[in-house]
């Protein structure tokens, strides 16, 4: 999936048919219009706006569970939207520059999900800062161990 596009060297297809990039418009739009100096809050909700007028599907603040292997829930966390079901936006509201904190958040969101693709962005600075984050590889390999073990269970 995460190939470099034929005609494009040093571009990479995310397999999202354009989804990221709309979303990264919006943020965008966003950061144009209101500049930096708001609350997390205020970028969160005018992202909501720009999905809802697009008619983009995007869940707000969703439950992402985590279950041990008895099918106990030990903790869930909550990204800002997950969009169309594929994609995890997260927004943060920060002067400084992103840090590996905001990354291991990410990284989390990973763990807990199945979305191969994260938009981190910053509105807090004066440009819009923005990162497009793909699961680690021991991420990918943890999901595929799972998705055996559930197959195992399913069959019994």
């Amino acid at each position: 999936m995460n190939r470099a596009t034929g005609g494009n060297p040093g571009l990479v297809d995310d397999g999202l048919d354009g989804l990221t990039y709309q979303t990264i418009g919006f943020a965008m739009a966003v950061h144009n219009d209101l500049g930096p100096g708001h609350r997390e809050e205020t970028y969160h909700n005018a992202m909501t706006q720009r999905y809802a007028e697009a008619g983009v599907p995007a869940e707000r603040e969703p439950k992402l569970p985590i279950y041990d292997e008895n099918g106990n829930l030990v903790n869930f966390y909550e990204p800002d939207h997950l969009v169309d079901q594929r994609l995890i936006a997260e927004y943060k509201a920060h002067s400084h520059p992103l840090t590996n904190d905001e990354i291991a958040q990410c990284i989390d969101y990973f763990a807990a999900s199945d979305c191969e693709v994260i938009l981190l962005f910053n509105f807090g600075r004066p440009r819009l800062e923005w990162k497009r984050l793909f699961p680690p590889r021991q991420i990918r390999a943890h999901r595929r161990k799972r998705w055996v073990r559930g197959a195992q269970l399913a069959s019994e």
